[in-house]
């Protein structure tokens, strides 16, 4: 795939939750905290959203990795990484 900005990523998952929970204020996502518990994402949510992510940008999550999904930044920095790979 080709290079995506880090703006276009975040916009792809920004896209991907609001598919999965079309209330989620990601806008108002404090930096750095927990994106799953501040927008209420439960595990099912979380893996859905996941798989819209490898739908759009061909990048599988390997369950051990989910540790570094855990705020916005960290998932976009993950995304990014594997992206460039």
């Amino acid at each position: 795939m080709a290079h995506l900005s880090r703006d276009t990523l975040r916009e792809t998952v920004v896209d991907c939750i609001l598919a999965v929970a079309p209330e989620a204020d990601v806008d108002s996502l404090p930096p750095g905290r927990p994106w799953r518990e501040a927008l209420e994402i439960d595990s099912f949510d979380f893996l859905n959203i996941l798989v819209d992510l490898e739908k759009r940008l061909g990048v599988s999550v390997p369950e051990s990795d989910y540790h570094e999904l855990a705020t916005l930044d960290g998932l976009i920095d993950y995304l990014e990484r594997r992206l460039t790979a």
